[in-house]
């Protein structure tokens, strides 16, 4: 029951604001401080941009994806259930699991949200998924509070209920629609491009910066001078060409050359700029100034940890929350396997693998299954869980010295026996 004056001033939550309409639309697709227009298609023609989506959405999308159970002995792969065969393999029947989460990923990661309709049958069982853009969603809330999807098509629009999304949204400020990082950084992109048209029109140019004919009299056809100047000197094709001046005519180069206004230099922090916004290591890039093979690989499992993890979890914990049930949330779950990433080169695996082995808290078949070797039979003892008999309890440590000296002087005994011509552990005869 509702009272009117409380509902009038109190709402059960604040509605989430959509990302593409009403006053944030200049801030999303407005100008930037470099007068270049970013928006995600603008944003993906850089090449930093381009790289950084695609090796996190590369990433994510060859990651092993399985759902597992819970089970007396800890954890095993639940291949019976109906999840397993969508997230693993076909998601729908167009697309693999590789290119189903690349698409969302790179949705993600440009516009901050990615969606996809779970397609169910009547007893609520999860059939397919299929994504959705996200320039075309909005999320709000109904006067009473209840959350859903509004999505445009071409003819109209639709309403999808919550259980019917599933939806990972990025980093935001309400916890239901995440920002674009596009949009957030803006003005780092703007000026990447700015800086890239500005080499591609230096170069259209002939690689020399603009300049001015001056004549000692009184031009009375500049345009025309102009053209046909243009026309023989201007661009890249004719760059070095020998030219040719009448009348007294003198070429002034104006502007500042590109090694003045630290061109490069520019360009290359534009790189550092934007793969600070995705956490990307710079080598990832192409950006090989400050990376040597010492630290290229502390900073690709740096990568792993602070970078991919994150995402990783958002993806976990989204689509468990979507498309289990209340019930199955209590048996199964859904997991990345991000282990590949960190097994690094042959020996230390082989050395890692020595230690868990010798130490009992890794068996062959562990190790078999972690180099995709098939597993030794169980009566072979592939299971077998051993410990180096060197090391013991310190309360036990006399104990096999104790067990020594008795051995030795049975051994002792029996011998000085056999001297006298007895036979071991017989009595002897004589009173």
């Amino acid at each position: 029951m509702k009272i009117p004056l409380i509902s009038r001033f109190m709402r059960s939550r604040a509605s989430p604001s959509n990302s593409l309409y009403g006053t944030t639309y200049s801030f999303f697709f407005g100008g930037t401080a470099s007068g270049k227009t970013v928006n995600e298609r603008t944003a993906m023609q850089t090449t930093a941009v381009y790289a950084c989506v695609r090796i996190l959405a590369e990433t994510i999308a060859s990651l092993p994806l399985h759902i597992y159970q819970y089970t007396d002995r800890g954890k095993e792969k639940a291949i019976d259930h109906q999840l397993y065969y969508l997230l693993h393999d076909e998601p729908n029947p167009e697309m693999t699991s590789f290119v189903f989460r690349e698409t969302l990923m790179s949705h993600l990661l440009l516009w901050g949200n990615a969606y996809a309709q779970i397609i169910r049958d009547g007893r609520g069982k999860v059939l397919a998924l299929y994504p959705l853009l996200p320039d075309r969603m909005t999320v709000d809330r109904t006067t009473d509070g209840r959350l859903f999807y509004e999505y445009r098509r071409d003819a109209g629009y639709v309403i999808l209920r919550p259980e019917d999304v599933l939806h990972i949204p990025g980093l935001g400020f309400d916890g239901l629609v995440g920002y674009s990082p596009i949009a957030m950084a803006k003005n780092a992109i703007g000026m990447a491009i700015a800086t890239e048209e500005y080499g591609g029109k230096f170069f259209a140019n002939g690689a020399s910066p603009g300049g001015v004919l001056e004549h000692p009299g009184v031009v009375k056809d500049p345009a025309r001078i102009r053209e046909s100047w243009n026309a023989v000197y201007q661009g890249s094709g004719n760059a070095h060409r020998v030219a040719v001046l009448e009348e007294g005519m003198k070429f002034q180069p104006i502007g500042i050359p590109p090694e003045q206004a630290q061109f490069l230099e520019t360009r290359k922090f534009q790189l550092n700029e934007i793969a600070r916004i995705f956490r990307i290591p710079p080598h990832m890039i192409g950006d090989l100034d400050k990376s040597s093979f010492s630290n290229i690989e502390q900073q690709s499992l740096e990568f792993v940890k602070y970078t991919l993890d994150p995402w990783v979890v958002r993806w976990e914990q989204a689509m468990q929350r979507a498309l289990l049930s209340p019930s199955e949330k209590r048996q199964f779950f859904i997991k990345f396997n991000v282990d590949g990433l960190l097994r690094g080169d042959y020996q230390s695996r082989m050395n890692g693998y020595a230690i868990g082995r010798q130490n009992g808290w890794m068996s062959a078949n562990d190790i078999r299954e972690l180099e995709n070797l098939n597993r030794i039979p169980e009566e072979l003892g592939g299971d077998l869980y051993l410990i180096n008999g060197n090391m013991t309890k310190l309360a036990d440590a006399g104990v096999f010295a104790l067990k020594n000296t008795a051995g030795k002087e049975v051994k002792n005994l029996e011998e000085k026996i056999l001297e006298l011509g007895q036979e071991p552990g017989r009595p002897d005869p004589l009173p």
